[in-house]
C-alpha cells in the first residue's frame, strides 16, 4: 500500500505544524514524567500532551486510516493482524525485561517508570494510557508520517518520535520508542493509514501495563513509599 498522495499546499501546512507541535508536545511529555505519580499534575500533563498530539496531528491535514487487500483482491480495514502483533511485541518486551533484570541501568529506568503504573487509580492510569497511545499514532505515523514524504518516512518518523521521548531521560523509554516505531512505521507504510499501528500500539500498550509490573514488583514503590 503505497503513502496517500497529497497537494503540496497541503505539505507545507502539515510540515509548519509538524515542527511546532512536536517541540510542544515533547516538552509536555518530559514534564509529565517528573511530576509525582499518581498526582493530579501527573494526570492533566499526560492528558495534555495526549491532546497536543491529536490536536496538532488533526489540524496539520487529513489522518488516513488504511487499508489491507486479501487473497481476492479485496480492501478491508486491518483489525485481527494489528492485534496479533500487538500481542507478538508485548512477547518479546516481556522477555527483553526478564532480561533487563541483570542490566542495572535498564532495570532502574523500566522501575522508574512503573511507578506510574502502581500509584493512583488503575482504571486512570490504563485510560491516560491508551489515550496517549492513539494520539501517538495520529501525530507520529499521521501528521509526522505524511510531513516527510517519500524520502525515508519510516525512519525519518522513527528518529523523530525517538527523539521526542528523549525528553523524559529514561533510556528504557528511548529504546522502546526506537523499535515499536520502527514496527508501527512500517505498519503505517504497509496499510497507508494509522489504523494498524494504533491498533498494535493500544494492544501492545494494555498488555505491558497489566503484566510487566508484576515483574518488578519488589523495585517500584507504593502510594505510601512516596507520600
Amino acid at each position: 500500500m503505497t503513502t496517500n498522495l497529497e497537494s503540496d499546499a497541503t505539505m507545507r501546512r502539515r510540515r509548519r505544524i509538524v515542527g511546532v507541535v512536536s517541540l510542544a508536545g515533547a516538552g509536555l511529555l518530559g514534564k509529565s514524567l517528573s511530576t509525582k505519580p499518581g498526582s493530579p499534575e501527573f494526570y492533566g500533563l499526560t492528558l495534555g500532551v495526549a491532546g497536543t498530539w491529536t490536536l496538532g496531528g488533526l489540524a496539520s491535514g487529513p489522518v488516513h486510516r488504511g487499508w489491507v487487500q486479501d487473497r481476492d483482491q479485496r480492501l478491508s480495514r486491518p483489525v485481527i493482524t494489528p492485534v496479533l502483533t500487538g500481542v507478538v511485541a508485548f512477547l518479546v518486551f516481556y522477555l527483553c525485561a526478564v532480561a533487563s533484570r541483570h542490566v542495572p541501568v535498564l532495570d532502574r529506568a523500566i522501575s522508574s517508570v512503573l511507578r506510574y503504573a502502581r500509584v493512583g487509580s488503575s482504571r486512570s492510569v490504563l485510560l491516560t494510557t491508551l489515550v496517549n497511545g492513539a494520539a501517538e499514532e495520529i501525530f507520529f505515523r499521521g501528521a509526522l508520517y505524511a510531513a516527510v514524504g517519500k524520502q525515508h518516512p519510516v525512519a525519518l518518523s522513527t528518529a523523530v518520535y525517538s527523539l521526542a521521548t528523549t525528553s523524559t531521560r529514561n533510556p528504557a523509554l528511548v529504546l522502546a520508542s526506537a523499535v515499536m516505531g520502527a514496527l508501527f512505521g512500517l505498519q503505517r507504510q504497509a496499510t497507508g493509514g494509522i489504523q494498524a499501528p494504533m491498533l498494535t500500539h493500544l494492544t501492545w500498550s494494555t498488555l505491558m501495563l497489566r503484566f510487566l509490573p508484576p515483574l518488578f514488583d519488589n523495585d517500584v514503590p507504593t502510594a505510601a513509599a512516596l507520600r
